[in-house]
């Protein structure tokens, strides 16, 4: 089957191991199944494999993707959750200190086939495209988690977004927006300013701006750059929300503003089975849908790929088998 894949990984030329070309079909163990992809999407996490991290040298070569949308072997339209759980592992799945994502210790979803546990398939409804259902596992459910089970955010409210037009903060305008929050967020570029604007967003001020007023929570996924300014625009016992860190990992910690006007930071990651499937159903009973930025064939990955590490993209792209 064609594949896009990772033969060696490069931490200053994550493209340079990128191949495209024939893969084994999956042979799948008891209790998974096999998807015929339809649809998958674009994130960091596959530049991040690129480079090697959580991608050792005697794992390759790896097919990369986390996404997919497909119709399994019995015909159904299903929606591929990427958390893999180990099978004794009871409760939520991101908190299994063993647990992986597809595309670590199992072959992704750039693929005309993938296998997963037969437990990670969410029904698609048929309102929601392949494309729009394949933007949902990583990207979208990350965004719902952040707002509403670890923000804990209410309607009225104030949520600042940082980086506005990545796959999660653009997720996340559409979301905290239908949700009755007040939407607030940040970018260095003027287009994605705008872009916001459109998605959502009432109010959309650059990087480092000084804010009307201080704000309930921050969803924070740019790390470095913006962490400062993510600390300083809450109000006091506010909440930070973070689940990435594209700019660094590492930045000044502000102990003090923390503990003095007690502050909380939440970290975030992925989302459980049950909560894809309640955003699933979210999407189908409101019409919301994810922003794609394009829709490319799987043979020109490099391409989507190069966009994505030079911030060339607003909401998500999608890779078509």
């Amino acid at each position: 089957m064609r594949a896009v894949y990772a033969s060696r990984t490069d931490a200053d030329d994550p493209l340079g191991g990128l191949e495209i070309g024939e893969r084994p079909d999956p042979d799948p163990p008891a209790g998974w199944a096999t998807v015929s992809v339809k649809a998958t999407s674009l994130n960091h996490h596959d530049l991040w494999s690129l480079k090697g991290v959580g991608l050792p040298d005697e794992r390759l070569p790896m097919i990369l993707g986390c996404d997919a949308a497909g119709v399994d072997e019995d015909g159904n339209a299903v929606i591929v959750h990427s958390v893999i759980a180990t099978d004794d592992w009871r409760g939520d799945e991101t908190l299994d200190p063993k647990r992986t994502l597809l595309s670590e210790r199992h072959q992704g979803t750039f693929a005309e086939r993938v296998a997963v546990p037969r437990r990670n398939l969410v029904p698609k409804p048929e309102s929601i495209s392949f494309e729009e259902a394949a933007c949902l596992p990583t990207s979208w459910l990350t965004a719902y988690r952040m707002l509403f089970v670890k923000a804990g955010v209410s309607p009225g409210q104030t949520v600042l977004i940082q980086g506005a037009g990545g796959g999660v903060a653009s997720a996340a305008t559409v979301l905290a927006r239908h949700a009755g929050l007040r939407v607030w967020v940040t970018s260095r570029d003027e287009e994605r300013r705008e872009r916001a604007l459109q998605l959502g967003a009432h109010a959309a001020f650059e990087s480092g701006a000084r804010l009307p007023e201080r704000v309930d929570a921050v969803l924070e996924t740019v790390g470095k750059a913006t962490w400062g300014h993510s600390l300083r625009s809450l109000k006091p016992g506010g909440i930070v929300v973070v689940s990435g860190s594209t700019s660094g990992p590492n930045p000044p910690s502000e102990l003090q503003r923390v503990f003095f006007l007690q502050l909380r930071i939440a970290g975030s990651t992925m989302g459980t089975r049950d909560e894809l499937e309640r955003l699933v159903r979210l999407c189908e009973d409101t019409g919301i849908r994810p922003e794609i930025d394009r829709v490319l064939p799987l043979e020109e990955a490099r391409e989507a790929l190069a966009a994505i590490a030079e911030g060339d993209v607003f909401g998500k792209i999608v890779l078509n088998p």
